[in-house]
């Protein structure tokens, strides 16, 4: 059976019925042929850059749909529900928001409109490095002023999506750790022309990885990007980075959602289909409870993301709530996968039923773009107001 939508009015509706019809043009064997050769689905990119859907959150002055974000949020959940990998192109979504927040009138006008046309891609979000992970103060990577220039050297990793992006939004640090006042000062937010970069001391170097991801690690040795390219005040970069990671888990979470309905809805026809011993398994209540549970796990997330997506459209705190909202669907699409792969048995495992894809992709959210222990932290800091742990 096919899971109802929850109430979200009717241009979210709409919206998801055409992303819906959309994604009827890339069946299952479209995905399965990519991650079998690791590539990228550049054709799919394409058709959602072309339909508009990768603009969303540009304002219409840019040449955007100037939508909110619970509407980016329905896009991403309806490829997911579909069985594609929204994560080729997600991140533009909530990369382009430290641009939209804290860019000037000029790099707006630069960039905006072709990264609404399609013209130009904003994949590629440069933060993490080898011996920093999430503790982002601690990065090394450093931008030097030289005249009206930067001067890059440094090393960031899980880099996804480097190869297939023209625009890089990277940060760095500008003043050393140890001569900022707090350890979040001093770090930096460019725009990094990747096309020109890689002419001048650019490397990138792929990760391969056990789901299709496009990862990579980046190298900067001596690349310079004009000052035009720093995005708000210098040193300020951290702030500009954080304002944007609410967005981040709520469009995350709302893929969760999305995974956790095909497993769901995979899972329920395959039960009911399935006859051993006489009769459908989905008779056995070992098969019913945990899709069941896993259902339930998966609205009471969906309601997470419907609220943390409103507080942020009203430009309220949400740091709790989009939190929470990444931990429970994450959870939620983990808790389906796990039925899914037990209602179909062995099955699960054969590339053909696309189950072992999707576990393996939607895996990846228990970990990244946060993990569940960093969420947990920071609830227990910050909402419960117990002793910082780290």
């Amino acid at each position: 059976m096919e899971l109802k939508d929850l109430p979200q009015g009717e241009e979210i509706a709409q919206i998801r019925q055409s992303v819906r019809k959309l994604c009827e043009a890339f069946p299952a064997e479209y995905w399965r042929a990519l991650d079998r050769d690791n590539a990228y689905p550049t054709n799919f990119v394409n058709a959602l850059s072309e339909a508009g859907y990768l603009s969303v959150l540009i304002p219409e002055e840019f040449g955007g749909s100037g939508l909110p974000l619970s509407a980016a949020a329905a896009i991403l959940e309806e490829v997911q529900r579909a069985g594609a990998n929204g994560a080729a192109c997600h991140a533009q979504m909530y990369i382009m928001g430290a641009l939209l927040r804290h860019g000037n009138q000029s790099q707006k006008e630069q960039y905006l409109p072709k990264i609404a046309s399609g013209e130009l891609r904003l994949q590629a979000f440069g933060v993490t490095e080898p011996t920093s992970g999430t503790d982002t103060s601690s990065i090394k990577t450093f931008a030097k002023r030289d005249g009206d220039h930067y001067v890059v050297n440094g090393q960031k990793v899980w880099t996804s999506r480097a190869e297939h992006s023209d625009l890089m939004l990277l940060l760095a640090r500008t003043t050393p750790k140890d001569q900022a006042a707090k350890r979040t000062d001093g770090l930096s937010v460019f725009i990094v022309d990747m096309r020109e970069a890689l002419k001048a001391g650019m490397t990138i170097k792929p990760i391969r990885t056990m789901m299709n991801h496009s990862t990579t690690e980046v190298f900067f040795e001596d690349v310079r990007i004009p000052a035009e390219n720093l995005i708000g005040e210098e040193g300020k970069g951290f702030r500009y980075i954080l304002s944007g990671m609410n967005a981040e888990r709520i469009l995350i979470a709302a893929e969760c959602v999305g995974d956790a309905k095909w497993f769901i809805e995979k899972a329920s026809a395959y039960a009911g289909e399935r006859n051993v011993f006489g009769r459908p398994i989905g008779q056995n209540q070992g098969i019913q409870f945990p899709i069941a549970r896993s259902y339930a796990q998966m609205r009471a997330a969906e309601l997470m993301v419907h609220q943390a997506a409103s507080l942020f459209e009203a430009g309220q705190d949400c740091g709790e709530q989009a939190n929470m909202a990444k931990m429970l669907a994450a959870e939620a699409s983990w808790a389906a996968a796990e039925a899914c792969v037990q209602t179909h048995g062995g099955f699960a495992f054969a590339e053909e039923y696309d189950v072992e894809r999707k576990f393996r992709e939607t895996r990846l959210y228990q970990v990244a773009p946060i993990s569940t222990n960093l969420i947990l932290s920071y609830i227990s800091e910050h909402v419960l107001r117990m002793p910082r742990s780290y």
